[in-house]
């Protein structure tokens, strides 16, 4: 087999390799999927020549060309152009037509899910700090994979149950606040991995009752108040008496319900963190229901997210509908025609993702969903639908398949 030089500027610190990494002779360096996690290791791999086989150099060539046509069609500066390189997402080859990106993107995000619980449930037991952070990589893995399929299963999930709230809602915070980050200028990979692991965990002083309060629909009893109150600091201790030693992670934990508003830039690393996990937060928790209240449709939980304690624009706000998108996969639009659709995957712009129509406008169930062009100005998204408006199964495995 023919091998061809790859260029080293193509990797990215935080994103999986697309191909496998060889040296000249053939000899197999790194294999694809692996993610660069820091630059040290970075610069050891891109120190030495890296090959890549034909097929994948031909790919690689392929979207440095469109990469270039689309700048050029921008016009953009001819620095710029001449430094053109793609983006991970120009270097993934497209779907085969029935096939899915990943092989069982339920099963695994539900599995995820139930591992995610089992360790929730006792911070005490053996080995807690270490299960848990291989969780968040097994998160990290399947996000990068296709994180489009990843919010809408976790979207969907969130929008129609409120059993084991917590383990659910945490993996959705972690997932949206980690995309959320990818739009914050100086964030680095180390430090979204303690992020990650804050987002997961910032609620397990209070796993059993958050669980209970998700199902009651009475008002919050005086001690159940305290509990609540109490719980980001009784996180730490659970945390610290785990072996947990990474100081952002304890930080972003002790403080994801009272860092400040105003510009993430002023803010030392450990309050950004927390900070966008608390619009994270905000955002997840406005679109799950509970026994005592439905759930807010997708806009709803948008601005909810995006104005701040004062009313203003928050900053972390706006790096999540960035990341998501004003109706992220898995919640339900209406469109200018009158249909029901739902959210596949998100779109260049915020207010134009690819939908699938599930309800016409007479408000009957379609047999099979069917795509729609939002950028048509009848086809165009004119707001968001609460989940209980409407009753309908949705076939995930099919939904991710059209997407």
């Amino acid at each position: 087999m023919a091998y061809q030089l790859l260029p080293p500027d193509v990797l990215r610190v935080g994103f999986p390799t697309l191909f496998a990494l060889r040296d000249k002779t053939g000899c197999l360096l790194v294999p694809k999927g692996t993610v660069l996690t820091d630059n040290e290791q970075l610069q050891q791999l891109t120190s030495r020549e890296l090959y890549v086989d034909d097929q994948d150099g031909e790919a690689l060539r392929r979207a440095i060309a469109g990469k270039v046509h689309e700048l050029v069609r921008g016009n953009e500066l001819l620095g710029r152009i001449a430094q053109a390189r793609p983006d991970a997402s120009d270097l993934l080859p497209p779907p085969a037509a029935g096939r899915r990106r990943l092989d069982d993107a339920p099963t695994d995000w539900s599995n995820l899910q139930v591992r995610l619980a089992a360790v929730l449930r006792d911070p005490a037991q053996p080995e807690f700090a270490g299960k848990l952070t291989a969780l968040q990589k097994t998160m990290f893995d399947q996000l990068n994979s296709d994180a489009d399929d990843a919010l809408l299963l976790l979207v969907h999930a969130a929008t129609q149950e409120y059993r084991d709230y917590s383990a659910s809602h945490a993996l959705l915070v972690a997932v949206v606040a980690e995309l959320a980050s990818r739009h914050v200028a100086g964030v680095t990979p180390a430090q979204r991995q303690s992020l990650r692991l804050a987002a997961l965990s910032m609620n397990v002083a209070m796993t059993a009752l958050q669980n209970q309060l998700a199902q009651q629909s009475a008002p919050l009893t005086p001690p159940q108040r305290a509990e609540v109150d109490s719980h980001p600091a009784r996180a730490v201790q659970a945390l610290r008496a785990a072996g947990v030693t990474d100081t952002l992670w304890l930080d972003a934990v002790q403080h994801h319900h009272d860092a400040p508003p105003g510009p993430l830039a002023a803010l030392e690393p450990a309050m950004r963190l927390a900070r966008l996990i608390r619009r994270a937060d905000v955002f997840a928790a406005r679109m799950s229901p509970r026994r005592g209240r439905e759930a807010l449709s997708a806009t709803a939980a948008a601005k909810a997210a995006y104005l701040d304690e004062r009313g203003q624009p928050d900053e972390a706000g706006s790096a999540i509908i960035k990341a998501v998108g004003l109706y992220p996969p898995g919640s339900l639009v209406k469109l200018a025609n009158g249909e029901t659709c739902v959210v596949l995957r998100r779109g260049r712009r915020a207010n134009a993702p690819t939908v699938a129509c599930i309800v016409n406008p007479a408000g009957a169930v379609l047999a099979a969903p069917a795509m729609r062009q939002t950028h048509l100005p009848a086809q165009a998204v004119s707001g968001g639908v609460a989940p209980h408006e409407v009753k309908v199964r949705l076939n995930l495995q099919r939904l991710l398949q059209m997407s």
